[in-house]
């Protein structure tokens, strides 16, 4: 049974292959596939497995980033039992089967019905597959939201030569333009949040991603932010910072250069 996992597909190409290959694939819920067009990169992991005497039976974890800054986890159940279309004299294996779930615990009750000689899924709970009280424990921790970040604590700082130094490292042709440097001119306060870091492969090389938040507190009391992105996504691994005045827009630029290959 082949490894589901490539560390250099694309996204795209990786739930094309995910999607379309799923005996269930139509069991899905549309919002969770409609979400996916938006997914910007992805990391796949084994989360068990049991090989044994023509049994094979494997769970994967496919975690995505979404444009929208969110994530979004699918459960891939691959399994063979040795039945169908047998195993030829070669020691081939049979034709591995693959479906997918939006929740654990509906992939480890599929786990659960497989025909008769998939250990670890006994019905007394014995088995690592079944979800005992502390999983149950888990998995309602993990389903519940995460409390607000707490404001930014701002630090008086050189805030307008802070603001005017982001600017002026910006290399994308639509950075933030006079109006906005004009304003920052009357920040007295700032506080910088990394949001997002990641490595992936971009035209064959290993390239780094990183969004930063600058917050800046004005004179008048508002607030204002400048989005850069620090990547090496660039034909010969140089570092370059692109500065946007919106999110979605940084988001938008990280996922473009991702796509470049």
């Amino acid at each position: 049974m082949n490894d589901p996992i490539d560390p250099y597909e694309t996204t795209e190409t990786h739930l094309e292959r995910l999607l379309g290959r799923a005996l269930n694939s139509f069991d899905l819920p549309d919002a969770t596939v409609e979400r996916l067009g938006s997914a910007l990169t992805h990391a796949s992991s084994l989360h068990s497995s049991h090989h044994e005497a023509g049994l094979h039976r494997a769970t994967y974890r496919h975690t995505y980033l979404l444009g929208d800054g969110s994530s979004l986890t699918l459960w891939e159940l691959v399994h063979s039992n040795g039945k169908d279309g047998g195993t030829g004299r070669d020691g081939a294996e049979a034709r591995a089967q693959y479906e997918l779930y939006a929740d654990e615990a509906d992939a480890r009750l599929a786990a659960s019905r497989l025909p008769a000689g998939f250990p670890g899924f006994a019905e007394d709970g014995s088995g690592p597959g079944f979800c005992l009280d502390a999983d149950l424990e888990l998995l309602a921790s993990l389903m519940t939201p995460p409390p607000p970040p707490p404001p930014p604590m701002y630090v008086p700082d050189d805030s307008a030569d802070h603001a005017r130094r982001v600017l002026r490292r910006a290399e994308n042709d639509n950075r933030p333009g006079e109006e906005t440097a004009r304003r920052l001119r009357a920040a007295f306060a700032h506080h910088i949040t990394q949001v997002f870091g990641r490595q992936f492969r971009v035209a064959g090389k290993d390239a780094g991603f990183t969004l930063y938040e600058h917050a800046f507190l004005l004179l008048d009391g508002t607030e204002t932010s400048l989005w850069e992105v620090e990547h090496t996504a660039t034909p010969d691994g140089r570092h370059m910072c692109e500065v946007y005045e919106a999110e979605h827009a940084a988001r938008e630029a990280m996922e473009l250069r991702a796509r470049v290959r």
